[in-house]
């Protein structure tokens, strides 16, 4: 099993959430934290994690995971809701980078990402969410390359392809009807011309009977 499986079944399944994304994280600058608060567990493993609850109204849970070196299991450290999170900070938006920032109402965190499109992906899931879950106080996200912040364009870009496809084919269809048009003009016009040849040559053949 997975990192992530296990911490999806041990952290968040039991209290009815789906854990819709996770990120293994350090610190880009380390906390100073006094040698006693440690408690002395060691080394460890970060996941900034994103869940929602299975009931409705359904609630959005950024939380941070750890697990401690020499531990199979992991532990809920902080949690905070999707409407606490103010800032979304990519670091740089011309290139793939690990980096980025979280900021919260009452905490702010530094992060690396394991790898650039793991952050990557962390990010486009979060921005989806947020404009899923969040009708105002949305998290600002800054220095974020396009692709991450790229869903609603996408959709447009799709919207509009459809659009163009069907003006094309409107357009398609009037032409041909405005061909259809010309040719059955002409149909009736040679009609009326037979029709009317054909009246020219009976006059003249009873003519010539008389």
């Amino acid at each position: 099993m997975s990192a992530k499986s296990a911490i999806s079944k041990e952290i968040f399944a039991p209290h009815d959430e789906r854990m819709l994304a996770a990120v293994q994280v350090k610190r880009r600058t380390k906390k100073k934290i006094p040698f006693l608060a440690t408690g002395g567990q060691g080394e460890y493993l970060t996941y900034i994690c994103l869940s929602v609850t299975n009931k409705k109204p359904a609630l959005v849970s950024i939380t941070k995971v750890k697990q401690f070196e020499g531990s199979s299991s992991f532990v809920k450290r902080s949690q905070w809701m999707l409407e606490q999170l103010r800032q979304v900070n990519g670091i740089d938006p011309n290139r793939d980078s690990p980096e980025f920032d979280l900021v919260f109402e009452n905490a702010f965190d530094q992060w690396v990402a394991s790898t650039a499109s793991e952050k990557c992906t962390f990010f486009q899931i979060l921005h989806n969410i947020s404009q899923r879950y969040l009708s105002d106080k949305k998290p600002e996200f800054i220095n974020c390359q396009s692709k991450v912040l790229g869903g609603n364009s996408i959709l447009h870009s799709a919207a509009d392809s459809v659009t163009s496809a069907v003006q094309k084919a409107s357009q398609a269809l009037n032409e041909r009807g405005e061909r259809l048009s010309r040719a059955e003009k002409q149909t009736a016009e040679m009609m009326n011309s037979s029709q009317q040849f054909a009246e020219t040559a009976h006059k003249l053949a009873m003519k010539h009977k008389c």
